[in-house]
């Protein structure tokens, strides 16, 4: 009877898995997880300028606005500083 249930729970796992396109535990250990590493943006310029440029690396789908770090002063006069980190898949 128990070799029965796990015979009926091992083909309703198979179902399942093939119906919801999940990866088998077997493929999951055939193939490595991709590798991401950090890149930093860093944008330096006038507010505008700064401004401007973050917001159009949202319109080319880039980075949201709200990704990059607050705007701070740089200590040269009517420069601010800006920083973006990603995670980028190295193959």
């Amino acid at each position: 009877m128990a070799q029965q249930e796990d015979s009926a729970q091992s083909k309703l796992e198979q179902f399942l898995g093939e119906y919801l396109d999940t990866p088998s535990a077997k493929q999951c250990t055939e193939r490595p997880l991709p590798k991401r590493k950090p890149i930093k943006h860093i944008l330096i310029g006038s507010l505008e300028v700064v401004t401007s440029t973050i917001h159009h690396l949202q319109i080319i789908g880039y980075a949201n606005v709200g990704d990059w770090s607050p705007l701070v002063p740089t200590g040269n006069p009517d420069e601010v500083m800006s920083i973006l980190i990603r995670q980028i898949l190295i193959q």
